[in-house]
């Protein structure tokens, strides 16, 4: 095993002159210590046990062309299964070399379900934009070589069981959107249960339940999610109001979600796209649904021409562009369904697959940041995009190996419980802190603390002892994670095994150069968390 201090100052420090030029990230060279008072952290709020959750694109069920990763091992020659058009999967004006065909994804792979069991309980929700046009075939035949008129793919009953066996086995609990373009429609343009009324039957029949649904996956973007020309909030509120009551009467434990919009608020837009305000939404639909949904990317990747950069990756204006959407949505949520809770239903570092850089270390620091500060604010629930697919993936999708964004996940997910505290820490662009009561430790407390700047330490002072997990990289641009030192790996069939925690006495802690730590603080007695 290799230590950090022995492999990446030199390549950090080159790093932090670029990073420089858009920001300093050194506010803090000679900072003093920071004391923690965790025993009077005060209770913020809760967040969802399966807080901290994922998406699996429709697509990648049903097979189809999803965004090309930058590095693939599989090409993407691979011949269409039936069912598919030819773009099925590609989003409306888009090129073609933007995408890659890939085969249904195994979501019964051992492996896979490993991996996927150590992130639970969570929710693991099927849609995206595909789902808008796919075509639920509700018998045993061989798959339609064609999708039928009004639809661009097709899923199979066995595809679904696929689904509803692999969150069984993980612990997960499913969320859905259903399909609203042409063919699901009557002579006269509205939308019809049919198809809806098939997928939630079988989808019972077999053991599943779909714990929420939005109706449609991003109505601000009508065309390229497959809508009927000319859509616009009169429509959807038409529909939705149709969906609801078909839900109520059919999936009456179902959590209705939406609106689900994208893109506003600050974050970054594809040009030349026809956009529905969220705001227009909720004014046609009135609050219908039972918790506020959204989706924040605050970028789009450098496949749709964006042009963001590792290099910025750790600017304090790029960590808090997740505040920026959150306020806005958080604002319309107030206006429109005050009371209601705030569900993000699908993020990553940037829309289009995501960049590069997605899968590296210093995407860690971005990931971690917005689950800490949206638990802060309230939101129930995150769900990272995606599980396997493309460079936002949590895994790799042709290796299944963990990139940092999983094991960012999994440290979560074992040492955060669902109580979020106030840390009390006074704000700093540097060092990022944010605190939970511990996961099952009866009155003890978990920090997080994030070091960003790569130059210089900080230190921080505890009043008891601590266990604590040190997350660093050779590099911050590497696909390999440290714990405290050590090189993570997963054994051959996709288990993590324990990870062991350094023990750290009472006082001063030194936290390395762009790093991530969480510290256990077991005898914080802290009496939220009792």
């Amino acid at each position: 095993m290799i230590s950090t201090t022995n492999r990446c100052y030199s390549c950090i420090i080159l790093l932090a002159t670029a990073i420089s030029i858009n920001e300093p990230v050194s506010s803090a060279q000679q900072k003093s210590s920071e004391p923690l008072n965790p025993s009077s952290m005060t209770k913020l709020g809760t967040v969802d046990p399966r807080y901290v959750s994922y998406n699996v694109e429709m697509v990648e069920v049903t097979g189809g062309r999803f965004w090309k990763p930058y590095k693939s091992a599989t090409g993407g020659a691979s011949a269409a299964k039936p069912g598919t058009t030819s773009d099925a999967g590609q989003q409306v004006g888009e090129s073609n070399s933007l995408y890659q065909y890939r085969s249904p994804i195994d979501l019964g792979n051992p492996r896979l379900r490993k991996l996927a069991m150590a992130l639970g309980p969570a929710y693991v929700r099927v849609s995206g934009s595909w789902a808008n046009s796919t075509y639920f075939q509700d018998d045993d035949l061989p798959i339609l070589k064609e999708p039928p008129k009004g639809f661009r793919g097709v899923l199979s009953r066995a595809e679904w069981k696929g689904v509803v066996d692999f969150a069984h086995s993980t612990d997960d609990k499913l969320v859905t959107s259903f399909a609203i373009s042409p063919g699901t429609r009557d002579a006269d343009g509205n939308w019809a249960p049919a198809q809806a009324k098939a997928f939630l039957d079988y989808t019972k029949s077999i053991g599943g339940e779909i714990a929420a649904a939005e109706f449609m996956n991003e109505p601000t973007f009508p065309g390229p999610g497959g809508a009927p020309a000319g859509y616009d909030a009169a429509a959807f509120a038409r529909d939705a109001k149709s969906f609801e009551a078909f839900l109520r009467q059919k999936s009456p434990q179902t959590i209705f979600l939406g609106p689900g919009g994208v893109m506003e608020g600050g974050a970054g837009m594809p040009g030349g796209m026809k956009l529905i305000h969220s705001a227009d939404i909720l004014k046609a639909t009135g609050s219908i649904f039972d918790a506020f949904s959204y989706h924040f990317y605050g970028a789009v990747s450098r496949r749709c021409l964006g042009n963001m950069t590792g290099e910025k990756a750790l600017a304090a204006e790029w960590l808090d562009r997740t505040n920026v959407t959150e306020k806005f949505y958080a604002d319309l949520r107030d206006q429109y369904m005050p009371g209601k809770s705030l569900w993000l239903t699908e993020t990553a570092e940037a829309a289009c697959g995501g960049d590069q850089f997605a899968g590296e270390f210093v995407d860690s620091f971005r990931f971690l940041n917005q689950l800490g500060t949206l638990a802060q604010k309230g939101v129930k629930v995150v769900m990272h995009n995606t599980l396997a697919s493309s460079d936002y993936g949590l895994l790799n999708e042709d290796t299944l190996e963990p990139r940092p964004n999983y094991w960012s996940a999994l440290l979560w997910k074992l040492t955060m419980g669902s109580v979020v505290l106030d840390p009390n820490t006074p704000k700093d662009q540097a060092l990022r802190i944010y605190a939970h009561c511990s996961k099952e430790r009866r009155g003890g407390v978990t920090v997080l603390a994030m070091n960003t700047d790569t130059e210089h330490e900080q230190v921080l002072t505890l009043p008891e002892s601590a266990e604590r997990f040190t997350l660093t990289a050779p590099e911050l641009t590497s696909d390999e994670v440290l714990l405290n030192g050590n090189e993570l790996r997963t054994r051959p069939d996709g288990s993590v095994g324990s990870l062991k925690p350094a023990h750290e006495r009472r006082g001063e802690i030194h936290l390395a150069p762009a790093s991530v730590n969480f510290l256990i603080i077991p005898a914080a007695n802290n009496q939220s968390c009792r």
